[in-house]
């Protein structure tokens, strides 16, 4: 995991276990990356085995022998119960433990609503709501409840409406909102859960392949006020920032990573172009990149 130049220490989440759903590609592959990185052992899922096998490889062949960190992976679609509850009797089989869920799996696709049709809709908000529930739901039940445990849910830029996405933005809303309910009702039981909401400007391959778009999330950079794309590690990042022991005092709470882009408004105030607030990525080849990048 050579190309992991996480801003944590070394060995945070050595003898953790965590599940993460979309693990394999995108915001799920960085996040799975960096808590590789950082010695924990990583249940990743998705519904597309080779997916999950080919991430599972590249991942095993930059351990050092020397790390305690490890990953599997299980086929698993997360609307579907059964497959839900075998996923965490698969990752206690395995590893013998779960300290962390990230709920990143998920799925949409833009149409207006009128046009809209009823299957599409369910697809969606099953996926993105009633999957992130039964996540949530069989991880208290299967471990959590008696041992806590940290849960981090990734939900979306929905502030202002979804327009050509409001399937998943009801949906991702409903998530807000269930986070704030867990994060009450399992207090008691020592679970922390918080959720991350990427902005629409967050730069995926992954996802603009799925829109068929590569330039798609450049028609978000306008309403950015860093007037730049946000890179799949400032929201690993995040996520790793929850996980850690230094929210343990943050609970039911949603974490913005947009640079403020759900609050601005070019009619009420311009922002020029400007490169002030530069990205913070694990730069494969720029290692000066990565230095500057810390803010």
């Amino acid at each position: 995991m050579s190309r992991v130049s996480s801003i944590f220490k070394a060995g945070l989440f050595e003898n953790r276990v965590a599940v993460v759903t979309g693990g394999a590609t995108g915001i799920g592959r960085a996040i799975t990356d960096e808590l590789i990185h950082l010695g924990c052992k990583v249940v990743i899922a998705a519904r597309k085995q080779e997916r999950l096998d080919q991430a599972c490889a590249d991942i095993k062949a930059g351990l050092s022998t020397e790390s305690v960190a490890d990953i599997a992976s299980l086929q698993c679609d997360i609307r579907n119960e059964e497959q839900v509850s075998g996923l965490f009797k698969f990752t206690l089989s395995k590893f013998g433990r779960l300290d962390f869920l990230v709920n990143n799996g998920g799925g949409q696709f833009p149409c207006p609503v009128s046009q809209m049709s009823l299957n599409g809709w369910n697809a969606v908000v099953q996926t993105n709501l009633t999957g992130t529930f039964l996540m949530c739901r069989e991880a208290h039940r299967a471990w959590m409840q008696e041992n806590g445990g940290v849960i981090v849910n990734i939900i979306a830029d929905m502030w202002r409406g979804f327009p050509m996405m409001g399937h998943t933005g009801a949906a991702r809303s409903g998530v807000d909102n269930l986070t704030k309910t867990l994060a009450v009702e399992w207090a008691a039981d020592g679970i922390r859960v918080n959720a991350v909401a990427p902005g629409s400007s967050i730069h995926s391959d992954t996802a603009a392949a799925n829109y068929g778009d590569q330039k798609v999330f450049e028609k978000a950079k306008p309403g950015v006020p860093a007037k730049r794309l946000g890179t799949p590690e400032e929201i690993s990042a995040a996520v790793c920032f929850l996980l850690s022991p230094a929210a343990s005092f943050i609970s039911g709470e949603t974490l913005k990573v947009d640079a403020a882009g759900s609050l601005y408004s070019p009619l009420m105030w311009q922002i020029p172009e400007h490169s002030k607030l530069p990205a913070y990525k694990w730069n494969k080849a720029d290692d000066d990149s990565f230095g500057k990048s810390k803010l």
